[in-house]
C-alpha cells in the first residue's frame, strides 16, 4: 500500500531543496499542490515514463507554470529520464529544470507554460484535438484514441483574461474529457487575493457549461481522487475541481503567506519544516520506499503495451486508417506533398488572377485543405472576411450530447472562435502540441497584438501553427486607424523564430503557404490584404520560397544599367513595378525586388543575398508599414508609414501617405542624387 503522505512530502522537500539551492524559484505552489499530485499521478494519469510521446497518453498540464518543481519532482519520481542532477541544478545554464517548464526541453513536459492563463488554454487545444480525432478515427470496437487532458491551474490563471476565453469555448465544445483542478490557496505575489479577485469561480465555470466539484480538500488525496473518478465520468461537459489547498503546506511560519511563494523558504524554515513533515532525509535523497510508491515505468509500460495491442487489431481491420493515424501523429505530410504545392504555385503563375491575397489564400487552403485532412482552420469571427473555409472544412459542431457533428461523414475542420484572438492563438498552440493537426487561424493583422504572447509562444515550443492575418495596412480603408496595421509587421518580425509572409500576389501567397506547411518547428504569420493586387508576371517561380527574388530588371523596361534597387513587400510590389517604368522614362534603370517574406531571406546564404541586393547599389524599401526595420538592409531611402493612418477609402489613403508611383520614383531619384 502506499504511503500518499511520504510521496506527497517527497514533492515537498525537492521543491524546497531546489529552490534553496537555486536561491531562486516557488517553493509554495508545489508544496500546496503535492497531495493533488499523488491523486492525479499517484492514481489516475495514463503515461509512460520510457516513452513521453506515446500518442494515446494522457496529457498533463501545469498551467501555473511558476510551480515548475511540482511537474519536475514528478518527472523524476515517476521514472522519466530526469535524474537527480537536473532538479539539482534547477534554474542553472543549459539544465532540463528551467525556472519554467520548458516543452522540448524536458522529457514529459508537454507545453512551455509560465505566461498565466496560457496553460489552460493550451489544455483546451490538447482536449479539442483528442475529441477530434476519436471522432475521426476510432471505429466500433476500436477505441484507440481516448485519453484525458489535466491541467492544474491557480489564481493568476483565472484573473488572465484569456481564461474565460478558453474556459467558455472547452463549454461550448463539450470538451468532457478535459479535467482541470483548481488550486484554490487565495494567495498571490501581492499577498490574500480577496480585495482583488472576488470572482465566484464555481459559478463562473458552471455558468460556461463546465461540471463543478467544489470544496475538496486538496490536501487529502483521497478526496481529490474521488473527484477525479467522478470527472471522468462527465458525458458531456469538462470538470473543474476545486481543490482548497494551503500555499507552503508543511512549512510552519510560511504556509499561508506570500512569502511562500515566490522566494527561497531560507535554511532555518526548511529545517523547521522537515521536522514539520518528519521528513528525515538529506536534500535531494529520496527514501527507497518513496521511490518504489512513485514508480510508474512499469504500469506505464503495461499500459502502452495494452494499446499496441488494440493499435495491431485495429491496423488489421482498418489498414489505411492506422497508416493515416501514424503519419498524423508524427507529424509528415502527405507523401503527394511537393506535387500538390507545386500543382498550387503554377495554377496561380497560369491563371495570374488579380484578387486581394486573402483571397489568394483561399485559392490556395482550397488545394491544401484537400490534400491534408489534418489541416484545421478557423477564425475569430472574421471568417467572411479572412477567407479561411474552403469546400474541404465544414464547420466544426457538437450536438447536445457532446458528439462531433459530421457532414456527409467529415468532421468538422473550421472553428468559429468568436470574439477571441487570444484564445484562439493559445488554443492553436494545445492543438498544434498535442499532434494530428496542423491548425490555422484568422483575423486581422491589427489584431495580432490580441494573440501576440501566444505567437511567442508558438515561435518558442517551435510548433507549426499558422496565422491568417487579413486587411494588413492603410489599404483597408474607411474603418480607420484603429483597424490599420502599421507597427504590426515589423513587430512580429521581431519575434524569433517565426516567419512572416506578405505576399504580393496568387503564386507568392502559394508558396507562402507552401513553406509554411513545411515548416514542422516553427510558426508562420500571412499578411494579406483586402485590397485587389494584380498579378505580377515572373520569369520563375523557384526563388519565391526564399524569402526574396529578383521580379524585374532594367532591360525589363528597355535600361542597360542598374542604377538602384528597389524593394517592397505585399500590394506595394506592383508601385515598385510602376515605379521602375516611370524611373525608366527618366533613364534610371532599377531592379525590382520582391521580398515577401523577410524572415526566410534572412536565412538565405550570403552568396544569395548579394545576388538579389548588389553590394555598391543603392536600394531603396516601399511598404505600407513603420521603416525602422529597413534601415536595417542598408536602404538609402524607405517610402513607408511612421504615424496612424485615417479614415478615408483606400486610394485616397495611398495618395495622402505618399504610396504613389510617382513618389517612389521620387524617392528613388532623390536617393541616387545623393549616393
Amino acid at each position: 500500500m502506499a504511503n500518499q503522505p511520504q510521496m506527497a512530502n517527497a514533492i515537498r522537500a525537492l521543491a524546497m531543496d531546489a529552490v534553496q539551492q537555486a536561491n531562486s524559484g516557488h517553493p509554495g505552489a508545489p508544496m500546496g499542490m503535492a497531495d493533488m499530485a499523488v491523486a492525479l499521478w499517484g492514481e489516475h494519469l495514463q503515461h509512460n515514463p520510457q516513452n513521453p510521446t506515446w500518442a494515446n497518453r494522457d496529457r498533463f498540464v501545469l498551467s501555473n507554470g511558476h510551480g515548475s518543481m511540482l511537474i519536475y519532482a514528478l518527472l523524476h519520481l515517476t521514472g522519466y529520464k530526469l535524474p537527480i542532477e537536473e532538479l539539482r541544478n534547477f534554474r542553472q545554464l543549459h539544465s532540463k529544470t528551467a525556472g519554467h517548464p520548458e516543452a522540448g526541453i524536458t522529457p514529459g513536459v508537454e507545453t512551455t507554460t509560465g505566461p498565466l492563463g496560457q496553460g489552460v488554454t493550451n489544455a483546451v487545444g490538447m482536449a479539442l484535438a483528442e475529441k477530434l480525432l476519436a471522432a475521426e478515427f476510432n471505429r466500433p470496437g476500436h477505441c484507440i484514441v481516448n485519453h484525458h487532458t489535466y491541467v492544474f491551474l491557480g489564481d493568476g490563471c483565472l484573473m488572465e483574461g484569456i481564461s474565460h476565453e478558453a474556459i467558455a469555448l472547452a463549454g461550448a465544445w463539450k470538451l468532457n474529457k478535459l479535467i482541470a483542478l483548481y488550486d484554490d490557496n487565495g494567495i498571490s505575489i501581492d499577498g490574500q487575493v480577496t480585495p482583488w479577485f472576488i470572482d465566484n469561480t464555481p459559478q463562473r465555470f458552471a455558468a460556461c457549461g463546465w461540471n463543478v466539484i467544489d470544496a475538496v480538500d486538496g490536501h487529502d488525496a483521497a478526496a481529490v481522487s474521488k473527484a477525479i473518478a467522478s470527472a471522468k465520468h462527465s458525458a458531456d461537459k469538462p470538470t473543474l475541481i476545486v481543490c482548497k489547498t494551503s500555499i507552503g503546506k508543511g512549512s510552519p511560519n510560511r504556509a499561508g503567506t506570500a512569502k511562500a511563494h515566490g522566494e527561497p523558504l531560507g535554511a532555518e524554515e526548511v529545517r523547521l519544516t522537515r521536522e514539520a513533515l518528519g521528513w528525515t532525509a538529506e536534500p535531494f535523497r529520496i527514501p527507497k520506499a518513496v521511490y518504489a510508491d512513485w514508480d510508474a515505468k512499469a504500469a506505464g509500460k503495461a499500459r502502452e503495451a495494452a494499446w499496441n495491442q488494440a493499435f495491431a487489431a485495429y491496423k488489421a481491420a482498418h489498414p489505411a486508417l492506422a497508416k493515416e493515424f501514424v503519419r498524423r501523429m508524427q507529424g509528415d505530410l502527405p507523401k503527394n506533398f511537393h506535387q500538390v504545392a507545386f500543382d498550387a504555385v503554377v495554377a496561380a503563375h497560369t491563371q495570374a488572377e488579380t484578387v486581394a491575397s486573402r483571397k489568394a489564400s483561399q485559392i490556395a487552403l482550397e488545394a491544401f485543405t484537400a490534400a491534408l485532412p489534418e489541416l484545421l482552420g478557423g477564425s475569430a469571427d472574421l471568417t467572411g472576411s479572412n477567407l479561411t473555409t474552403t469546400k474541404s472544412t465544414p464547420a466544426f459542431r457538437v450536438d447536445l450530447a457532446g458528439d462531433v457533428v459530421k457532414t456527409e461523414g467529415r468532421i468538422g475542420r473550421h472553428i468559429n472562435y468568436g470574439v477571441r484572438e487570444f484564445g484562439m492563438a493559445a488554443i492553436m498552440n494545445g492543438v498544434a502540441l498535442h499532434g494530428g493537426f496542423i491548425p490555422y487561424g484568422g483575423t486581422f493583422l491589427t489584431f495580432s497584438d490580441y494573440s501576440r504572447n501566444a505567437i511567442r509562444m508558438a515561435a518558442l515550443m517551435k510548433q507549426r501553427v499558422i496565422h491568417v492575418f487579413t486587411h494588413d495596412s492603410i489599404g483597408l480603408g474607411e474603418d480607420g486607424p484603429t483597424h490599420q496595421s502599421i507597427e504590426h509587421i515589423p513587430s512580429l518580425r521581431l519575434i524569433p523564430g517565426l516567419d512572416v509572409w506578405r505576399p504580393a500576389d496568387t503564386a507568392e501567397t502559394a508558396v507562402a503557404w507552401a513553406v509554411a506547411l513545411q515548416n514542422a518547428n516553427r510558426p508562420s504569420a500571412l499578411c494579406l490584404s483586402r485590397q485587389n493586387l494584380a498579378y505580377a508576371p515572373k520569369a520563375d517561380l523557384g526563388d519565391i520560397s526564399r524569402g526574396a527574388y529578383v521580379l524585374s530588371e532594367p532591360a525589363d523596361v528597355g535600361m542597360k544599367k542598374t542604377h538602384g534597387v528597389i524593394i517592397a513587400t505585399g500590394s506595394e510590389v506592383q508601385l515598385a513595378l510602376a515605379a521602375q517604368k516611370l524611373l525608366a522614362e527618366r533613364k534610371i534603370g532599377v531592379r525590382v525586388v520582391s521580398r515577401p517574406s523577410t524572415s526566410v531571406f534572412d536565412r538565405q546564404s550570403t552568396e544569395y543575398k548579394h545576388a538579389v541586393l548588389p553590394a555598391g547599389i543603392p536600394r531603396v524599401a516601399v511598404e505600407m508599414a513603420a521603416t525602422d526595420g529597413w534601415w536595417k538592409y542598408g536602404c538609402a531611402a524607405v517610402v513607408g508609414i511612421d504615424s496612424y493612418g485615417e479614415s478615408a477609402p483606400a486610394p485616397v489613403l495611398f495618395k495622402h501617405f505618399g504610396f504613389t508611383a510617382e513618389n517612389v520614383a521620387d524617392t528613388v531619384h532623390a536617393a541616387l542624387l545623393k549616393a
